[in-house]
């Protein structure tokens, strides 16, 4: 494929690319049109348009959908990094009235993220944007991110390791742990032994299905171990076995101070150093000038203190 002509330039528009954009990344005409809330006449006549264009098939049908041709996928990126340009330079032109803002603000956040920050900036939100609703994406650490790229998250929350270029963010706060249990199970609280932990059943967080973690680790370098008799991928339903078996859980600090008493259990601190690690708020680069987005998140920051 040559460089386009100015003629074929001109016959570009934005709605164009947002649909070339959706099929490389959906597939499926439907899906594209519920999302740019198009008919599917029009997708067909988008598509018929940007062949004619760019003298390419661009999209093959298949049983499974639409396959991009190598033309297209060739495209993709200076197609997304175009519009992206677009969509940073109005964000950045217009003016954000949290007052008069309508849509949907979307957050990928895990449980502890969920259960810690989206209570309270859902409560700003209400109180300050009360055209904005917030919905959650329950996604880890490299979901997240690829949700940041392809748009389909405004905000992500937690900690991310090796962070992409593409990908910007700024500390919430520092996270600690403690431990926690019934009554029973910690009768020194806030204190506990090492003896007493290593001696006691424990429940694990463990999304993988692993019945080892980062506690288990320091535990063989100091020459001891723990019992794991239940491995949960969430810490709601971790919680709720810990009150009912007397098992113990080591947890985010901030999480178990705001839900463990609803559980009826206490707190203690561990008996050993377990890695603090940083809480923060993660936005793809292209939104970095977007005023709506530097609103949430200066939200996101007066909401630890709620």
């Amino acid at each position: 494929m040559s460089d386009l002509s100015t003629s074929q330039l001109r016959r570009l528009d934005l709605t164009l690319l947002l649909v070339f954009l959706g099929l490389v990344r959906h597939r499926k005409a439907a899906d594209v049109a519920l999302e740019l809330g198009l008919t599917q006449s029009a997708i067909s006549q988008a598509v018929k348009r940007l062949r004619d264009i760019f003298q390419d098939d661009l999209f093959l049908r298949r049983p499974h959908g639409m396959e991009p041709t190598a033309t297209a996928l060739a495209l993709e990126d200076p197609v997304r990094r175009a519009v992206e340009a677009l969509r940073g330079a109005l964000g950045a032109a217009r003016a954000f009235d949290p007052v008069q803002a309508e849509g949907v603000v979307r957050i990928a956040a895990l449980d502890a993220e969920q259960a810690v920050l989206i209570p309270p900036l859902a409560a700003r939100l209400r109180q300050a944007a009360p055209g904005l609703r917030l919905s959650v994406l329950p996604l880890g650490r490299a979901d997240a991110v690829e949700a940041l790229t392809e748009g389909r998250a405004d905000l992500a929350l937690g900690f991310i390791w090796d962070l992409p270029d593409t990908i910007q963010g700024e500390q919430l706060y520092e996270e600690s742990f403690l431990v926690t249990g019934l009554p029973q199970a910690l009768p020194e609280a806030p204190a506990i032994s090492l003896g007493a932990y290593c001696a006691a059943d424990h429940v694990l967080i463990s999304p993988a299905g692993d019945l080892r973690g980062v506690v288990d680790d320091r535990l063989a370098a100091m020459g001891r171990n723990r019992t794991i008799t239940l491995g949960l991928p969430a810490f709601l339903p971790a919680l709720a076995a810990v009150a009912s078996s007397g098992a113990l859980l080591t947890l985010p600090a901030r999480l178990a101070e705001r839900l463990a008493p609803g559980f009826g259990l206490v707190t203690a601190t561990p008996p050993l150093e377990v890695r603090r690690f940083p809480v923060s708020v993660f936005w793809h680069r292209r939104n970095s000038a977007d005023p709506r987005i530097a609103w949430l998140r200066g939200q996101l920051q007066l909401a630890l203190n709620d």
